[in-house]
């Protein structure tokens, strides 16, 4: 296997990880919820925020950005870079640096 195809298995899995751990996480804040009337967060929920969701998204941002390099000259090409820009690079760069701990999504 080359080291591209390594790099490139390596990020795909990191990504994959990433959206997989959201999502359970996700719903193990969704279940803390249910027996809470407000909307803070359980102390689980913000462990698992700052422990595996924040690392994650860190490294999902920069993947994100590399990708986005990477494509810039064949989105320039198309005229569409507002859109790669803001899906690759500032949600999950929003998603890591500037939402609340233990708040991960619309609840």
């Amino acid at each position: 296997m080359s080291v591209k195809s390594r790099v490139f298995a390596f990020a795909a899995a990191a990504v994959l990880l990433a959206a997989s751990a959201s999502a359970v996480a996700e719903d193990s804040v969704d279940a803390s919820f249910s027996s809470q009337n407000d909307a803070t967060p359980s102390s689980g929920a913000i462990l698992m925020d700052v422990v595996v969701l924040r690392p994650l998204s860190l490294v999902g941002t920069v993947l994100g950005t590399a990708v986005f390099v990477v494509g810039l000259p064949f989105e320039l090409l198309a005229g569409d870079v507002s859109g790669p820009a803001n899906r690759l690079v500032a949600q999950p760069a929003k998603f890591t640096f500037t939402r609340p701990l233990g708040d991960t999504g619309d609840h």
